[in-house]
């Protein structure tokens, strides 16, 4: 370069106020790391990217650095006073020492900006405020601040609020470029938009989402719109900034969405490169007229125009007017042109808009479509996720009655008695074993309380042992379809990885293997105990819960009966002794059954010293008539004894014992008889001579009550009697039941206890969301109380390894699921969360609905009949593992569980056309369907055809047929759930909706495209709770490769693995 010495000798003595900064600083030159000489001091002055450096203040420069191809090194340690300049051009580098730290970190500033590159970034910064500047005069935004209105009393600004219906999304608005322009004239554009907020508060930009990627278009008309949901702080003075992208390589277009502060543009060599971008104010958006804006878009120095964008206005339920819009085509390179009119179509009244449901579902995440139907109209979807409050609900009610029924098991088992020294000691290892596993679900529950953070377990927490009972992503997914001329439409379908135990792991298979072998071990072992069916040990469960149910009642209401005697109310005395007589034949009709007979005979060989009587010779038929002559006197009515210890045992005690109930009844049913038919005739007799009545009352309702008391008290007595031998009797069948397996017992109900827990999470789940999306269905509710309720499981679970165990333990979860029965009651609180009551064997669970909304609610379900639900479960291996087990493995598992569940389904279907009548079907089915449809299922499944995709199919039009509930479960509801949910969902369209033909694909790769995601962290991705910018972001917006290998590659991939697994254990 030339310089004019002349000019810069004379620019260095110009007076001190002329330069940017100037002083004392020591400085030599390096070479390396070494000092060339040692550092003199010098008299420097910093002008633009100028140094002059001079002896002293007045002297001449003898020397004039240029800060160009250069950058500034500052040391970071707080006593180190020195800088380096270093220089492109390999020449030796500037050592400069200043007096002080703060001295130095000023010359390190100045001498930073002073090259021409930062200059060049303030007039960019400059020229694009200029540019935000003139498009806020433009759209009347001259207004720098808020006026003194909106200001309360505390200074804080106050912004407006947009207005929309509760629960729905803010604000939604889907975009369109036109005119883009590229950096070279034969360059096909593959364009993207990134979405950027601007809150009014906070000044800070942040990367909200982004569209899909259009290709090979200048005019890209985008089918992913942009949706803010309810919670999201959006006001009418936020601004969003859209910036417009071209990727170079559509496989690195994927963009990290995360909420980040925008600093800075994104670097144009990650495979994209700026276009152009603009910024608007939602409520300019939400006030216009046509609901519609067309910005310009600019360069980031805001001179060049590079095209426009629109902006429109998204309700659901409303299509704009207008223009033709224009979108290449998957199947060709051809534009087709898609009208939109005004149409307005039956909406759905807002029936999910509801604070139970609110209750349940949380943190949702939105995406908008619009897709093209066949006959060229515009159709919504939009598209929910949300995660629910019962992954953690449930399981904690589960387990509190978990330890409520073991407690209540182990003093049952306290109060056997006395028993000889062999029973004693299996009674006492039998307790410490259950013991210690009440306080390992004690501890669970106690840990689950502190749980603090996300609604859900993400998948790398699925080995977790404080989160076992936890499901694994339970979330809701539906999509809400608006056509121009269909009946709007919703479709849910609850994601959840699948029921199992993944922290006791799969070494020795899953619990359907496991309760196999362990029943037949049981059966063959020579344990010195007693053995009893699992249908025996059942039955053992249910008499004693039913005597635990139906003791209390029967007391009150023989309470109640004295009571109602007392005060001579003839009709009070009459319903209590009608509730009194219902719940006492319910109680004895309770132990008619061989099992408590030969338990208590069991029961009596395992006390000291028993000796068996043999059964006495039955009474003739005459003295049964002598017995019942007298049976209403309670004088004659003989007591017995506990179950004696010392004596003979005689088998016909229990039938005496048992008898006496029902004969104690018939003594209070005809005593009140006796004193209804006595005081009809005082009534009659008051008639005639009114004065004698009222005497006779006075001292009619102390006879009452004198009269039934003391067979009352035999009542009780006699049901006290029973209740003691019965308990101990079916104690003793569970004690055989454990001590014959213990502590494999145990295990195996702990590993129960978690895989139906997590199964029953999701079906609550599943059923409350159900019940408010069909509140208004007719058809639907009478089908729920009438028939029960299908609730279809799809699995995408391989039959190999450590899978084939999940799917064992998903299994038998999910057939234990049909011992849970619903039950809709009112609500009494805002806690709308429902209730969970019952045993192992049985559950209720009551599902509380607002009062307007319970009104809605049939006769029947409102007096509380109880719900049925019919689970079944379809499985079809997908994946890489699924080929080596159809290869080299067995897939029996899957065929017989398959084969199992379509004979349910044709049970429930038998069910249903039997007790509902052909109009309860949807509107645009009809029975014939479902008969070739089951048909076809069952062809299928006997084919025993590859990964056959057609079963999960027609599984699932099965199920939506039949208003049933839909879930799809793989290994953590990630990868093969999110394929199955998106193509589900497109097929849906494409055969319900009229979704055009040739946007298939390209509507599968919105729905799948982790681009399109919205702004997410930490607890927002269901797949790994964290982000990164390597591993695809949750659930289905992202595509997956199902792998499907060749025999020479699985061959090569078997003997790595052999090496890998031996290289690790060894």
């Amino acid at each position: 370069m030339r310089f004019n010495a002349k000019d810069l000798a004379l620019l260095a003595k110009r007076p001190s106020g002329c330069f940017d900064k100037e002083g004392k600083l020591k400085i030599c030159r390096l070479v390396g790391d070494e000092k060339l000489i040692e550092p003199r001091e010098r008299w420097c002055r910093l002008k633009g990217n100028l140094l002059f450096l001079m002896k002293n203040k007045s002297s001449e420069a003898s020397e004039v650095v240029i800060l160009e191809r250069c950058w500034v090194v500052e040391f970071r340690s707080k006593t180190d006073v020195s800088i380096i300049l270093k220089f492109q051009s390999g020449e030796p580098d500037l050592y400069l020492e200043a007096a002080s730290k703060p001295d130095c970190e000023a010359w390190a500033v100045a001498l930073g900006e002073a090259n021409s590159e930062g200059l060049r970034i303030k007039i960019q910064q400059l020229r694009r405020l200029i540019m935000e500047i003139k498009e806020e005069r433009a759209s009347d935004e001259a207004r720098q601040f808020l006026p003194s209105s909106q200001v309360d009393s505390l200074g804080e600004p106050q912004f407006t609020s947009i207005q929309r219906i509760a629960n729905e999304p803010k604000l939604e608005f889907s975009l369109a470029c036109k005119g883009l322009v590229a950096a070279t004239r034969d360059r096909k554009l593959n364009t993207f938009i990134q979405v950027s907020v601007v809150h009014p508060a906070e000044h800070i930009l942040t990367r909200y989402s982004s569209t899909e990627i259009v290709e090979g278009t200048r005019d890209p008309l985008f089918l992913t719109g942009v949706t803010f949901p309810p919670e999201y702080p959006i006001y009418e003075e936020t601004k969003i900034k859209l910036t417009v992208y071209d990727v170079k390589d559509k496989s690195q277009g994927t963009v990290r969405t995360s909420v980040l502060p925008d600093h800075k543009e994104p670097r144009a060599d990650v495979g994209r490169s700026f276009l152009g971008c603009t910024t608007f104010r939602v409520g300019d958006l939400v006030k216009s007229k046509e609901q519609q804006l067309t910005l310009t878009l600019r360069t980031s120095d805001g001179g060049k125009t590079v095209g426009t964008i629109e902006v429109n206005l998204v309700k659901m339920g409303e299509f704009e007017d207008g223009q033709m819009g224009h979108i290449t085509t998957d199947a060709q390179d051809q534009k087709c042109a898609l009208v939109r009119e005004c149409t307005t179509p039956e909406g759905l009244s807002g029936k999910d808009n509801l604070p139970s449901l609110n209750a349940v579902l949380k943190n949702p995440i939105c995406k908008l479509y619009r897709f093209p139907t066949s006959d060229n109209k515009w159709m919504r979807i939009r598209e929910q996720m949300a995660e629910t409050t019962l992954s953690f609900h449930v399981p904690k009610e589960l387990i509190n009655l978990h330890i409520k029924e073991d407690m209540r098991r182990n003093q049952e088992l306290k109060d056997l008695g006395e028993l000889a020294p062999h029973w004693d000691n299996m009674r006492k290892s039998v307790i410490a074993h259950c013991d210690q596993m009440l306080s390992m679900y004690q501890d669970t529950l106690a840990e689950l309380g502190k749980h603090t953070g996300s609604s859900f377990k993400s998948s790398c927490s699925k080995g977790e042992k404080t989160l076992e009972f936890i499901p694994i992503n339970l979330h809701l997914q539906r999509m809400h379809v608006h056509s121009p001329r269909l009946k709007d439409a919703l479709y849910d379908v609850i994601t959840v990885g699948a029921p199992a135990a993944h922290f006791q792991g799969f070494k020795n298979g899953g619990l359907r293997k496991l309760l196999s072998k362990f029943e037949a071990e049981r059966r063959n072992t020579g344990y010195q105990c007693i053995y009893y069916s699992p249908e025996n040990t059942a039955k053992a469960k249910e008499v004693l819960s039913n005597i635990n149910h139906l003791q209390p009642l029967i007391s009150s209401h023989a309470d109640l009966l004295l009571n109602s005697a007392s005060q001579h109310s003839p009709d009070s005395l009459k319903n209590s002794l009608k509730m009194l007589s219902e719940k006492t034949e319910l109680f004895v009709h309770a132990f008619k059954d061989q099992l408590v007979r030969s338990a208590l005979l069991a029961l009596y060989t395992a006390r000291p010293g028993c000796v068996i009587k043999k059964p006495a010779v039955p009474r003739n038929s005459a003295e049964e008539g002598d017995d019942l002559k007298h049976q209403d006197h309670p004088s004659q009515i003989k007591r017995q004894d506990s179950i004696p210890h010392h004596s003979e045992y005689d088998e016909e005690e229990w039938d005496r014992v048992w008898a006496n109930v029902g004969k104690s009844l018939n003594c209070v049913i005809a005593m009140v008889d006796r004193l209804l038919e006595k005081d009809s005739s005082k009534i009659k007799e008051g008639e005639n001579d009114p004065s004698a009545a009222d005497c006779k009352v006075l001292h009619a309702g102390g006879d009452w009550y004198e009269q039934l008391y003391p067979l009352v008290i035999t009542l009780k007595d006699c049901m006290g009697e029973v209740v003691t031998r019965a308990k101990q009797s079916m104690a003793f069948v569970l004690l055989q039941e454990l001590a014959c397996g213990l502590p494999q017992c145990l295990m195996l109900t702990l590993r129960r206890d978690i895989v139906f827990s997590q199964a029953l999470a999701g079906l609550v789940c599943g059923f409350i969301i159900k019940l408010h999306t069909s509140l208004h269905d007719q058809g639907f509710l009478q089908q729920l109380h009438t028939v029960g309720l299908l609730v279809q499981y799809e699995g995408l679970l391989s039959t190999y390894s450590e899978e084939a165990g999940m799917l064992e333990d998903m299994a038998v979860g999910i057939s234990d699921l049909q011992k849970v029965m619903f039950k809709v009651i009112e609500a009494k609180s805002e806690d709308f969360l429902p209730i969970i009551t019952g045993r192992r064997e049985h559950y209720v669970i009551e599902v509380q609905l607002p009062a307007k909304m319970f009104e809605l609610l049939p006769q029947e379900i409102k007096e509380g009949k109880l719900l049925r639900m019919y689970p079944v479960l379809f499985n079809v291996g997908i994946n890489e593992q699924q080929t080596l087990a159809e290869r080299f493995g067995d897939t029996t598992l899957q065929e017989n569980i398959n084969q199992e569940n379509l004979e349910l389904l044709k049970e429930y279907y038998n069910l249903f056309t039997e007790k509902m009548p052909p109009d309860c079907l949807p509107h645009f089915q009809e029975q014939n369907d479902l008969k070739g449809l089951l048909e076809n299922l069952h062809q299928n499944i006997q084919a025993k055809r590859r990964k056959n995709v057609e079963i999960m199919w027609l599984a699932a039009t099965i199920c939506r047929k039949l208003n049933g509930v839909r879930f799809t479960c793989c290994k953590s509801a990630k990868d093969r759930t999110s394929m199955s949910v998106t193509l589900e969902q497109c097929s849906i369209l494409r055969d319900e909706h009229q979704l055009h033909k040739d946007f298939f694909i390209r509507a599968l790769d919105c729905m799948r495209s982790r681009q399109t995601q919205g702004a997410l962290n930490e607890s927002d991705d269901p797949e790994t709770g964290c982000l990164t910018d390597n591993k695809p972001t949750s659930r289905h917006f992202y595509p997956v490769a199902l792998l499907l290998v060749s025999s020479h590659l699985l061959v090569v991939w078997l003997i790595l693995s052999l090496a890998l697994l031996l290289a690790k254990y060894q």
